[in-house]
């Protein structure tokens, strides 16, 4: 099993602000498993204080070398998924979708925008699921003992 493909959908939100240098704040709010419908982005929610689109068309895939990352995120007491987004047009646009600690951390270091948000409990046993059939602790490295040393070699060591 070399990797796992789930489709999902993000949702985005919209606030306004009252802040003289920022007039509204973006920011994932959801994400919704097996969303597998085809579609455009669209408003799902508009309201006074908030505006909500979702995007579908997503694809979230598990593979072995982000095993860690996967087994970290399920072990926690909080699991996420982290959405990186972009501006584009005025407008938040997801564009790519883990959950990987790891690879959320690596869009983090390069400068991306990546908010978490709860992870579904589908996507939950289906990232457990993988963690399980896949991932192995690295073995511990063992020192050497020096054993070819003197015993007072080995003290000043």
């Amino acid at each position: 099993m070399e990797s796992m493909k789930k489709r999902v959908a993000v949702i985005m939100q919209r606030r306004p602000m009252d802040n003289r240098w920022q007039s509204e704040i973006w920011e994932a709010v959801g994400v919704l498993a097996d969303y597998d419908a085809p579609g455009e982005a669209r408003v799902i929610v508009e309201q006074a204080g908030a505006t909500q689109w979702l995007y579908p068309g997503f694809e979230m895939v598990l593979h072995r070398s982000e095993s860690e990352g996967y087994y970290h995120n399920v072990s926690t007491q909080e699991p996420r998924v982290f959405v990186m987004w972009r501006m584009e047009q005025e407008r938040a646009v997801p564009q790519f979708v883990t959950v990987s600690y790891d690879e959320a951390s690596r869009w983090m270091d390069g400068g991306e925008q990546v908010d978490s948000v709860a992870m579904p409990a589908a996507v939950f046993a289906w990232v457990g699921e993988f963690v399980e059939k896949n991932y192995r602790p690295e073995p511990r490295k063992r020192i050497k003992p020096q054993s070819f040393l003197s015993p007072k070699d080995r003290a000043r060591g």
